[in-house]
């Protein structure tokens, strides 16, 4: 899913990314361009992360090694309708 598809509340039953600007709508109408928009992680995504510092997912590199992350998030919630 797409950064625009995440912070739509009427794509996933929590917006993972707090959006501002156009992130498109359900007539149709596309996100507007990114130097148009900006966006942050939204309050209930910290809870994406809350014990990621426990060792409790397996880690990997990032694409260019120079920090690790994780391989899945483990969710206590449904975000997906």
């Amino acid at each position: 899913m797409t950064m625009a598809g995440l912070a739509q509340d009427f794509s996933t039953r929590y917006p993972l990314i707090a959006g501002q600007g156009n992130f498109g709508n359900l007539d149709g109408d596309a996100p507007a361009a990114m130097r148009y928009t900006e966006a942050k992680m939204a309050r209930i995504t910290s809870e994406l992360l809350r014990d990621i510092e426990k060792e409790t997912v397996n880690m990997r590199p990032n694409y260019d090694g120079t920090r690790k992350e994780p391989m899945v998030f483990l969710l206590q919630f449904q975000i997906f309708y």
